[in-house]
């Protein structure tokens, strides 16, 4: 039975997409990975299949709540990763929570941002319990006291939010434009954000060890 990640956010364009694909592939680099594709925009379809080669990982596209709920079952993997459409009340999000190990909720620190990721917390993620972290992504380096004040708030909170945090970095887009992962990336600030999700990855395998 593999485990099951759900990356998960009620409002689009925080970063979810990049931390799905980023995410499978570093995973994928010592397991084996399913990235399934459930937004219907599509996004990390697009990025994979145009460079499917230079990819460690399997990808499925699959936005039917009733197949979605299938993942338990699937054979072959160690891990499936799944990148969740960016609608707090779809089924399709439904489905992937109530059958997910782990949920993933990445956010960028902005208050604007960190206010919509508290109501999805409340509404789609405490009432079915299921084990999840916050990530802060898109992470301005010249401004980390605005990261560390969002985790601080999260903490007081009550909801669990990850140490590490995703950097924003010019490299995330253009990795994407050439259909590669970060951590095949070779331009400048490679080394830095590969370096951010390998801590997301260690910090989130030290937290299913727990």
């Amino acid at each position: 039975m593999p485990r099951i990640i759900a990356i998960a956010n009620g409002k689009g364009g925080v970063g979810k997409t990049t931390t799905a694909v980023n995410l499978a592939a570093t995973f994928s680099e010592k397991t084996r990975v399913l990235l399934v594709d459930a937004d219907i925009q599509g996004s990390a379809t697009w990025w994979i299949e145009r460079n499917k080669e230079k990819w460690g990982f399997d990808l499925a596209q699959e936005t039917d709540p009733k197949l979605l709920g299938g993942l338990s079952k699937i054979e072959g993997y160690d891990l499936v990763v799944v990148d969740t459409p960016p609608a707090l009340h779809s089924e399709a999000l439904a489905a992937v929570v109530a059958i997910a190990d782990y949920l993933l909720l990445p956010t960028p620190p902005a208050p604007m941002d960190l206010a919509v990721l508290i109501e999805t917390v409340r509404e789609a993620v405490l009432p079915v319990g299921i084990a999840h972290r916050v990530l802060l992504t898109r992470v301005d380096s010249r401004s980390l006291g605005e990261a560390l004040e969002a985790q601080n708030t999260l903490m007081e909170l009550g909801i669990p939010a990850c140490n590490a945090f995703v950097r924003a970095y010019k490299a995330h887009e253009r990795a994407a434009l050439e259909g590669v992962p970060i951590t095949q990336w070779r331009g400048n600030n490679a080394r830095e954000a590969q370096a951010d999700y390998r801590r997301v990855a260690n910090e989130l395998e030290r937290d299913w060890r727990k």
